[in-house]
């Protein structure tokens, strides 16, 4: 299990170098935990093959915790990108179309396990107030259900029960993960989930 092993907060790229940078180190790790999984990655590894230097490294993720962390943000952002381009569908229930989010994100996690598992292990067990990016992963997620739903305006409740889901969302892909459920399991469990959780939940109808 990764440990936050230092206080001091992660530094911000804030330029298109240091940005570059960043994501090859973000890259690299997944690389490597794709192959390895998290318990045999090694930061100097991760620095050398992102040709980084290993304080740069430091300085961007104080520690594995941080790195997998935002590995996983990183993920989520691409996957905001990709559901960016789309148009709320008329019709679809809010429970369908919160469910495609979570299917492909699901299928492309679990296409490789070890990373998913490095990924998911250092979300779960990151304090947010130390390791900033699980918020922006939450968040992140959280806020292409609610543009697929096309909800604009949600309600306390509505925010509430899309939490609820991505805690479901959580058990239910570790689960996958070690094997106690199969992938058709992971897929008709999360789609009673978003049932069960949003049904009835939709944008109001456009005044006349």
């Amino acid at each position: 299990m990764p440990r936050v092993a230092e206080n001091r907060p992660a530094a911000e790229p804030s330029s298109p170098d240091q940005r570059a940078r960043r994501l090859r180190l973000l890259e690299a790790a997944a690389q490597l935990a794709a192959v390895n999984g998290l318990e045999r990655v090694q930061m100097h590894e991760v620095a050398r093959q992102a040709r980084v230097a290993i304080g740069t490294l430091y300085r961007y993720f104080p520690s594995k915790t941080h790195l997998f962390v935002g590995v996983m943000a990183d993920q989520v952002g691409r996957l905001g990108d990709t559901f960016a381009q789309r148009r709320p569908v008329a019709g679809l229930p809010s429970h369908e179309a919160a469910f495609g989010v979570l299917q492909q994100a699901s299928r492309a996690l679990l296409r490789r396990p070890e990373l998913a598992n490095a990924m998911l292990t250092s979300a779960t067990n990151a304090d947010a107030g130390k390791v900033p990016g699980v918020a922006a992963i939450d968040n992140g997620i959280r806020d292409v259900i609610l543009d697929v739903i096309g909800l604009e305006h949600p309600t306390p409740e509505d925010l509430t029960r899309v939490r609820l889901l991505l805690q479901l969302w959580y058990g239910v892909l570790q689960s996958g993960l070690q094997g106690r459920i199969s992938m058709p399991e992971v897929e008709s469990d999360l789609r009673l989930g978003c049932r069960m959780l949003l049904a009835g939940m939709s944008p109001p109808a456009p005044a006349p």
